[in-house]
């Protein structure tokens, strides 16, 4: 039996490896979509599960690991900006203001199966037009939930975080690692 990550996302990949190295990758291929009404908790937690029972039924002997973040102002969910204008959009929107990031993961092997979501408020500095369009310029709005990566230079953008600075990076590495260790994983 082995760990499989279910994402592409290299910032995911790092962090695990902190836990552990003996790990493959694996991207889901299913469509992430949620019915309407879900909260940011539960779209987080259900795009988790979604992602990783799709790698799960094709590796039904391994452990699977999957997660999915959002960011959720105002009770409207940012997912991430599919153009420039979009992108602009929503750091206007987070500009000043206090924001939360939602990140869920899904763990599942055989025998178990665990689905928990972990949340953190970040607060913006106030951000000129300029300052926007700056960041939107650099090309790393357009892979991000809310249209920023705190670990790039979207850190710059940030006041005040409130949570767990990994949550916010997409990985609550912290109680990933708890919960491995109940799936017997532990580096």
């Amino acid at each position: 039996m082995s760990l499989i990550l279910a994402s592409g996302s290299p910032r995911r990949r790092e962090l695990l490896s902190i836990v552990t190295s003996d790990f493959t990758v694996k991207a889901s291929n299913a469509e992430e979509k949620t019915g309407p009404g879900f909260t940011p908790a539960e779209t987080v937690e259900a795009l988790s599960k979604i992602k990783g029972d799709s790698v799960f039924a094709e590796n039904p002997l391994d452990t699977v690991i999957a997660s999915d973040t959002v960011v959720a102002i105002d009770g409207v969910i940012l997912g991430k900006p599919r153009s420039k204008e979009e992108a602009f959009s929503m750091l206007r929107t987070l500009s000043g203001r206090t924001h939360t990031v939602y990140t869920g993961v899904y763990i599942k092997n055989s025998s178990r199966e665990t689905l928990f979501h972990e949340r953190s408020d970040v607060t913006f500095f106030e951000l000129s037009d300029d300052e926007i369009n700056a960041y939107v310029s650099t090309g790393e709005p357009f892979d991000k939930a809310g249209a920023y990566g705190i670990q790039g230079k979207g850190a710059l953008l940030v006041r005040r975080i409130n949570g767990d600075f990994y949550t916010v990076m997409g990985f609550p590495i912290g109680k990933v690692s708890r919960e491995l260790k109940a799936f017997g994983i532990d580096g």
